[in-house]
């Protein structure tokens, strides 16, 4: 049994009546938008946001849920779906975890009308059953993503942010939609601040984690999920090359800097930086920060009960840093 159905284990009931809830969540009156959220629902990824609002709901209340749990992994689900699929289009990306995005195959504007309308139902979703303490969790979050992603683009023009920044950037683009998961689930079926507070920590932790392995993995070659190098053909600036940046001298800062801006597409010396990264400490004070932050969400944990919902989201940090896509 591989390592996400041993997670998916505790709540397979659960993650079976949630995709059915999770269609039906999407439909309409108009064919093609129906053909379109048919298509969404049978290429999904692995779920891990819905996983997480299950987990933490089963764990902070002896193992119950109930429908507002439900809807509020629906609305998860409905705005992350939306979000990625805006992306595809601001990326004029073809392709979404192996199959043809949206907008391959329907063109743009179909795409940005279909994010459009699974916002819309996910805010449907919660207001017409007064959700409303879920809805603002998730709204929060939206617009932290927003946020995240602005400031990235406003930050990444000058090539030259502090590790304070880049925090900031991957708890608002990242990290906020796995705390909102772990917060609603927690919020779906206990009325205690101080846990439900404390889930969201616990979420951002792990969402800072994965982040940072995400970083990681531009500097390996055996990683599944993206080409060695992409971050910084994109410029996008990760924490072992901030790292780096911040503890090289005058001279190799502006080599890096100059490498990055203008030289990004040339082969030869994208790997000449991947190893003056490698070789200036920029990994291992990356795994480090990683691994504080998941000590941090471990630690989170510690009050609470035995249980195989517990048991599952220990494992889901563990699985965070130690993944191979």
């Amino acid at each position: 049994m591989n390592i996400t159905s041993q997670i998916k284990q505790p709540i397979l009931t659960e993650m079976e009546l949630f995709e059915k809830k999770f269609y039906e969540s999407m439909s309409s009156k108009v064919a093609l938008l129906n053909r379109i959220t048919y298509y969404i629902v049978n290429r999904k990824g692995k779920q891990m946001r819905p996983m997480f609002v299950f987990l933490t709901a089963k764990m902070v209340s002896g193992g119950n849920v109930n429908e507002r749990t439900y809807r509020g992994a629906c609305v998860i689900e409905l705005i992350h779906t939306a979000t990625l699929v805006h992306d595809d289009v601001v990326d004029d990306s073809n392709r979404r975890r192996g199959f043809f995005s949206l907008n391959a195959l329907w063109k743009n504007k179909i795409a940005v009308l279909v994010g459009d309308y699974l916002l819309s139902k996910g805010l449907l979703l919660s207001i017409d059953n007064g959700d409303f303490d879920l809805l603002k969790i998730i709204s929060v979050a939206v617009r932290e993503m927003s946020e995240g992603e602005l400031l990235q683009i406003e930050k990444a023009r000058r090539l030259d942010i502090t590790e304070e920044i880049y925090y900031e950037i991957i708890r608002k683009k990242t990290a906020t939609l796995i705390a909102s998961c772990c917060a609603l689930g927690a919020q779906s079926v206990i009325e205690d601040e101080a846990q439900v507070n404390n889930m969201h920590r616990f979420g951002e932790l792990i969402g800072m984690a994965f982040q940072i392995k995400d970083d990681l993995f531009d500097y390996t070659d055996d990683a599944i999920g993206k080409p060695t190098g992409i971050d910084i053909k994109e410029q996008k600036m990760t924490l072992p090359l901030i790292h780096v940046l911040n503890t090289c001298t005058a001279k190799e800062k502006s080599w890096l800097i100059n490498s990055i801006k203008n030289h990004n597409k040339d082969k030869k010396r994208v790997k000449e930086v991947i190893s003056f990264v490698k070789n200036n400490n920029g990994l291992a004070y990356a795994e480090q920060k990683m691994l504080q932050f998941q000590q941090e969400a471990l630690q989170l944990l510690k009050n609470y009960p035995n249980s195989p919902f517990k048991e599952a989201l220990i494992l889901m940090v563990n699985y965070v840093i130690e993944r191979k896509i």
